[in-house]
Parts: structure tokens; sequence; C-alpha cells
């Protein structure tokens, strides 16, 4: 079971097809600030990721955005935020939001989204840390990576472990919940291994 204090989410610098996910980015903005935990994210205010900062602002949440300098104007760094931290590279972003947060959310996104989510699994399967990760799968968005992780693990890539700590809800309490009452595997990461 895990403290949480904060949640780091990674989502859309683009608002998608369907306006479900802008109201999914709102309902999960609303459901942190309303817990009392800070939100942390990429500190855009456009996009998914503006929906997202601007529902939890506006629900009296702490928000903290993390943004390389580089993509400041180019993502339109959100200035209403409790804090904008601007780093130096997106390797700098990724640990600072890293090094903030308790815990870990994609929203849908695209290629991005899944390289940071994937990153923090990745670093929690290794042992790296013991925060959970989960995706809100708003509208099934993510139900062909799910059926992909499980290929992974049928086909003795990815133990089933490590699969199961990756959390998939279609609804932010529910995810919450989720990610508050993780407990990390003791497993090891390698697959067919030699004993040593």
């Amino acid at each position: 079971m895990s403290a949480l204090a904060s949640v780091c989410v990674f989502c859309g610098a683009s608002p998608g097809a369907d306006p479900s996910y802008a109201a999914a980015a709102r309902g999960m903005g609303r459901a942190i600030a309303e817990r009392g935990l800070r939100l942390v994210y990429g500190g855009a205010k456009v996009g998914l990721m503006g929906v997202l900062a601007d529902a939890a602002m506006a629900s009296g949440g702490e928000v903290v955005g993390v943004m390389p300098d580089a993509l400041v104007d180019k993502e339109i760094g959100h200035q209403g935020l409790t804090r904008l931290e601007v780093v130096g590279s997106m390797h700098e972003r990724k640990a600072r939001m890293a090094e903030l947060s308790d815990a870990f959310v994609a929203l849908p996104g695209g290629v991005g989204t899944l390289e940071e989510i994937f990153e923090i699994w990745t670093w929690g399967q290794l042992g790296f840390h013991a925060k959970p990760a989960a995706f809100l799968n708003v509208r099934g968005y993510y139900d062909g990576l799910r059926s992909f992780l499980d290929h992974s693990v049928a086909e003795a890539f990815l133990r089933a472990p490590h699969r199961d700590m990756v959390i998939f809800r279609a609804d932010a309490g529910e995810i919450l919940d989720a990610l508050a009452a993780y407990v990390p595997p003791v497993v090891e990461k390698w697959i067919g291994r030699p004993e040593l």
C-alpha cells in the first residue's frame, strides 16, 4: 500500500479526435485535486495537458508543470500553474517529474505519452523505484496495448507479475484507488537467465 501525495499524469498536447478524451482529462485533474493530491505534468497549456491542469487548478489543486526550455514556446508553457519548472532537456524533464511524483498515469496520447509511461514502468520493473503506473483507458483507447502486453507474456518476453504492475482502468477515481492500493511485485526481471 503506497501513500500518495503527488500524481504525475502523462497525456497528449493534442485534444484527440473525440470530446470524451478532454472530458476524461478534466475528470482526472478534478479527481486528483479533490483528493488533496498534487498534480505533476508536462507544463503545457494546450491539448489534454492544458485541460488536465486547468481542471485541477479550478478545483483548488496544486499543479506543478515541468517543461524543457526548448518547448516552452512550442508547447506554450502554462503560466497559470502553482509552479512551472523549466529544465534543460527532455531527460531532465522526465527525471524531475519522476522525482516529484509518487504514482504515474497515462491518459490518451501519442508516442511521447507512451515513451514516458513505459520508461517509468521499466524503472519499476528493474527495481529502481516501487511507484505504480497506470493507463486511463478512455473509450478503450488502450485495449490494443493491453492485448499486446498479454501477447508479450505469452511469448515469454514479459513476466506476468511485471505485466500486472501496470494498471488499466476507465475511471479516474478507480485509477486513484488502485494506485493507492498498489503493492510492487518481488520477482526476478530476467526470463531464462542462467543461474549465476
